[in-house]
């Protein structure tokens, strides 16, 4: 490997370059998980169960693209999944309790 008159190798530069490229990655998806959390939340909150289920799947996919590229751990994705399915599913059943 070439060395630059600085002393670092062009292969770390290059690790440095290819680590930060992967992290605003990471930090984008992450942050696209985020918002379609606070959707979910938000639709349980205002009780429109129909709007939250839709939500829900759009999340389900967001944590297992996520799980399936290690960008978060698959049990961390299946926790977080199993916790949104609590909450959807118990303001889907207070809705049919109630009528």
């Amino acid at each position: 490997m070439a060395k630059l008159k600085t002393g670092r190798h062009t292969s770390a530069l290059k690790e440095a370059r290819k680590a930060k490229k992967r992290t605003e990655r990471n930090k984008a998806i992450k942050s696209k998980i985020r918002t379609s959390i606070k959707k979910v939340e938000e639709a349980v909150k205002n009780s429109n169960a129909k709007v939250a289920q839709e939500h829900l799947s759009v999340v389900f996919s967001e944590w297992d693209k996520a799980a399936k590229k290690n960008i978060v751990h698959y049990k961390t994705a299946s926790n977080q999944k199993a916790r949104l399915s609590k909450l959807v599913v118990g303001i889907t059943t207070r809705q049919l309790s109630t009528k």
